[in-house]
């Protein structure tokens, strides 16, 4: 009797794996999303930047601007504290830009489920932020080395503010890259039909590969 082959995995990406897609050209594409395929076929994964978030949104919380922050690198595992260390100067640096701590609260954010075309695409801010003028944002936290592009910029934005209804009402999304201290919001000019259209033709080139990678 032979046993039925396992239902291949079902095409699906993170906010950050789908905006990781759109920055690569070529071949680096399909390598790209091959490696994702693996992976939730493994459900294989580690997220080495959870204790630093979770300092970062005690800082908001509690108002200590960013004490939090320095303790963690001194708790956290020895294999990650180069990590800490390298990106909590920035992460301060933009608390501070925030204004008096307790002019800032921690607002709850909810993920949501963006399908682009037949892609399900998982949109999970970090956070939200509260101001004391009423401003909300909701923060989604870039932390590699290199700072994010353009394209990755304009993806993560437009996919956040599409689904703001259900991330955190009448919030402006908002990308910060941790290691800079920069925040990045959704330029003036831009042109979200325009977006909507180049995002689709990304997920439809995304499903297309998936379906063929090994």
């Amino acid at each position: 009797m032979t046993t039925p082959a396992s239902a291949p995995p079902t095409p699906y990406a993170t906010l950050l794996g789908f905006t990781r897609y759109v920055d690569r050209t070529g071949p680096t594409k399909a390598t790209f999303v091959g490696g994702l395929r693996k992976q939730r076929v493994s459900r294989s994964g580690f997220n080495p930047h959870g204790q630093f978030v979770k300092a970062l949104k005690a800082d908001i919380a509690f108002h200590t601007g960013g004490t939090h922050l320095d303790q963690v690198v001194d708790v956290v595992k020895p294999r990650w504290r180069p990590l800490y260390q390298a990106l909590v100067p920035g992460a301060t640096a933009w608390l501070r830009s925030l204004g008096e701590p307790r002019d800032v609260d921690l607002a709850q954010t909810r993920d949501a489920l963006a399908m682009l075309g037949d892609l399900p695409v998982k949109v999970n801010p970090q956070f939200g932020v509260r101001h004391a003028d009423g401003r909300v944002e909701a923060v989604r936290l870039h932390f590699d080395e290199a700072p994010p592009s353009e394209e990755a910029t304009l993806a993560t934005l437009h996919l956040m503010a599409r689904h703001m209804d259900a991330v955190l009402p009448h919030a402006e999304p908002v990308l910060v890259d941790v290691r800079r201290g920069e925040a990045h919001r959704m330029p003036a000019d831009a042109r979200p039909e325009q977006i909507e259209r180049w995002l689709a033709g990304e997920a439809a080139a995304f499903r297309a590969i998936w379906a063929t990678a090994a």
